[in-house]
């Protein structure tokens, strides 16, 4: 049975213009420790394709927050929820913490997607309960 859905659409100019004000404070805040390797590993490589990672985490993030009907209040926070790749490259939500103990005794499972292009990127997620 479907709990809830959540959709999102970022604008990756407004992630650029936030991460020259803010510098690493603002990735930081909004991801994990595993997503914050990630992203500057690609922004030393390749700048615009961090700027598009951090898009699509924040994105996705914001997808999940909806779909779980809680906006960003407790126990849901940024850092608690990741997005990560399986190895096909899929993406999945792991959570942590509080948010885990939480999701899990719900009996919630959820599902994400998400795309980048130039300008934008959007994410969709839908979270089942059993």
């Amino acid at each position: 049975m479907i709990y809830g859905i959540g959709t999102d659409i970022c604008d990756v100019r407004r992630i650029a213009a936030t991460l020259e004000r803010q510098g690493e404070r603002f990735p930081r805040k909004v991801l994990s420790d595993a997503e914050f390797a990630i992203w500057q590993a690609r922004s030393a490589r390749w700048p615009k394709r961090g700027v598009s990672y951090l898009a699509t985490r924040f994105s996705a993030k914001e997808a999940f927050s909806k779909a779980i009907g809680m906006g960003m209040r407790m126990p849901m926070t940024w850092r608690l929820c990741e997005i990560a790749n399986l190895r096909s490259g899929k993406p999945v939500i792991v959570l942590h913490g509080a948010l885990k103990e939480w999701f899990e005794g719900e009996g919630l499972t959820a599902h994400v997607t998400v795309t980048d292009e130039t300008d934008y990127a959007a994410s969709f997620v839908v979270v089942e309960k059993a």
